[in-house]
């Protein structure tokens, strides 16, 4: 029997920040001290290359290849769109080139999702999927919701027509279903370059996208080309679709660029972690979270062959308590009673982390631009009491291929800018059930913001949602930027976290070990500083270091400086699992997550 559960909970709002004159000070020291602060941060980003002697000489050039359509991800949302492209082009008997990049060094690696898939996207799409074999074997039978104290477990019942039944939908391992799409799109002829990082955005100069350029590889660690330095390579493309997922760090450079975010709210996110543990859907909110942080978990039991389960926790990363440690809540979550039970005897063979967007309907930025579309979890169309996105990043990439076609195959490209401009995208999207679907539940995510926290979020859901369907005459809005969201640490309370029992609870090193997560050591860290005094003049100074707590892959530690007096932020940056929440939630927004080489992160085996 297979049961799916979600876990939703709330999330604070309440915004402290430091004394302005304690800021002021902390910044002229800063300035001060800048000459003596240890260098941290050699990526070429934010160190130009042009004024470095060592790159005198380098040849820079790039070679350019050229097709109809370029995709940026090779993700539910990327690889729908390039499936649904190469339909229309079989259909109307039109050649059409679409190639499609992806950082992972195999289509699927970087993908981690619960997950509970909802069909409706993948039957538009691939109406046969079932003879096509797509990995869907495990169909919901029964939902569970509970709220969790710290010994017990309250049944809340689902009442039908509430976002968080699951009738009809499947508990699938995404990764394994991305690389099915793979396939699909493979046999259709799409282009596939996994291993191939976007990392840069190119332009005309009438300022339409032009295509991208793939990362450089063959640079050390201190920032120097080595003898096998090789430029990336630029695709050029009539139009570029972007569908990086959730904090796209392109899509963060098109939001400036083209003022995207003009009109909608900031968006907000959670953080969630997942293990898969070789051993009734089951969701749940509460404990060990308080009732001011939003967050919940899922058990989903998988019918592959032999005893699967997946696991999961999410927390909001609105939290506002900066000794908060997102892994340490998930592994002393586990020692629950009611999870306990279910884990005893297993063993754990996969663990993995990624950045959800939160924000839904509100947080929708400008879809289009010239030369370029967003699709995806890059802009954020998650339905979040459901914690599903793979539905609706799949329509969108759908959406975005039916309004990108017919300009791209006409006999003459009429088109007020170099690169194509197709604006129909964002009416077809708001014209079609994605929109309907995000527009009914987009106050149940704000609702959490109250003093009542997850009870007042919940008691909104079962009242308003309940009466109204998502059709309430107002839109509440969210409490701003999480990284704006914690208190100084001299306003909270430490949090003791109970150590590891390695039976149930594990240590975070041994965790990203089974990430498989692996990167080319000798290359400049890829988690840039715009600032390399900040982290300790601010972060460590006002919030103690948070980014050692909220990384769920120990990337950053505060070590003594070697002269013994003083700290130093160190930045491991082999470890990180490519989950960008410290590019997030980091207080100062000093972090800037670009691409490292490409093939480089995570290995999920079918997360």
């Amino acid at each position: 029997m297979v049961l799916p559960l979600q876990l939703i909970m709330t999330a604070t709002v309440q915004v402290e920040h430091a004394a302005p004159q304690l800021y002021a000070t902390l910044n002229t020291r800063r300035t001060c001290s800048s000459v003596s602060t240890p260098r941290i941060t050699t990526h070429y980003t934010v160190h130009s290359r042009d004024k470095d002697s060592r790159w005198e000489g380098v040849e820079m050039e790039r070679f350019a290849d050229e097709a109809d359509v370029v995709i940026v991800g090779g993700g539910p949302a990327g690889l729908s769109a390039a499936i649904r492209l190469k339909q229309l082009a079989n259909e109307h008997e039109k050649e059409l080139r679409v190639c499609l990049v992806e950082k992972a060094s195999q289509i699927g690696a970087h993908t981690l999702s619960g997950a509970c898939l909802e069909p409706s996207a993948l039957t538009e799409l691939i109406p046969d999927w079932k003879e096509r074999g797509a990995p869907l074997n495990t169909p919901v039978t029964e939902d569970v919701f509970s709220i969790l104290t710290e010994k017990h477990r309250i049944p809340v019942p689902i009442l039908p027509g509430l976002p968080m039944v699951n009738h009809g939908n499947y508990i699938v391992r995404l990764g394994n279903f991305v690389r099915w799409l793979g396939e699909q799109a493979e046999e259709l002829g799409v282009e596939l370059y996994p291993g191939y990082a976007a990392a840069e955005v190119l332009f005309h100069e009438d300022g339409s996208v032009k295509g991208i350029a793939t990362n450089d590889v063959g640079i050390s660690k201190d920032g120097s080309p080595k003898d096998v330095f090789e430029r990336g390579m630029e695709l050029h493309a009539k139009v570029t679709l972007f569908g990086e997922g959730c904090h796209g760090h392109l899509a963060k450079q098109l939001y400036k660029q083209f003022n995207l975010r003009e009109n909608c709210e900031p968006q907000t996110y959670a953080i969630g972690l997942k293990e898969v543990v070789l051993s009734v859907t089951e969701h749940s909110v509460g404990w060990p979270l308080n009732r001011h942080t939003y967050g919940g978990s899922f058990l989903y039991h998988l019918n592959e062959g032999e005893p699967l389960v997946a696991l999961g926790f999410v927390v909001g990363l609105d939290y506002s308590n900066p000794y908060l440690s997102p892994f340490r809540e998930f592994q002393r979550w586990k020692h629950h009673p009611f999870v306990a039970a279910t884990l005893e005897g297993g063993t754990r063979i996969a663990y993995g982390a990624r950045a959800l967007n939160e924000g839904g309907f509100q947080s929708i930025p400008k879809l289009t631009f010239p030369g370029g579309l967003l699709i995806g979890c890059s802009p954020g169309f998650m339905n979040v009491p459901k914690i599903k996105g793979t539905h609706t990043a799949m329509k969108s990439g759908m959406l975005a291929a039916e309004a990108v076609f017919p300009k791209i195959t006409a006999e003459s490209l009429d088109s007020e800018t170099t690169g194509l401009h197709a604006p129909e995208y964002a009416e077809t999207l708001k014209n079609s059930w994605v929109w309907k679907e995000l527009h009914a539940v987009r106050n149940i995510r704000p609702s959490f913001h109250n003093y009542f926290g997850l009870y007042g979020g919940m008691a909104y859901t079962g009242v308003f949602y309940w009466i109204f369907r998502g059709k309430e005459p107002w839109t509440l809005k969210h409490c701003g930027l999480d990284a704006n969201q914690l208190k100084p640490a001299k306003d909270c309370t430490p949090i003791e976290y109970p150590k590891p029992d390695g039976k149930l609870s594990f240590d975070l090193l041994s965790s990203v070990a089974l990430s498989g997560t692996n990167h080319e050591g000798d290359q400049p860290p890829h988690l840039t500083l715009k600032d390399d005094s900040v982290p300790v003049s601010r972060n460590l100074s006002i919030y103690d270091g948070p980014e050692q707590r909220f990384c769920p892959a120990g990337v950053y530690e505060y070590v003594p400086l070697e002269t013994g007096e003083g700290m130093r932020l160190q930045i491991n940056a082999q470890n990180c699992v490519h989950c960008k929440t410290c590019d997030i939630k980091d207080p100062s927004q000093n972090i800037n997550w670009v691409v490292p080489e490409g093939g480089g992160g995570p290995a999920y085996n079918g997360m």
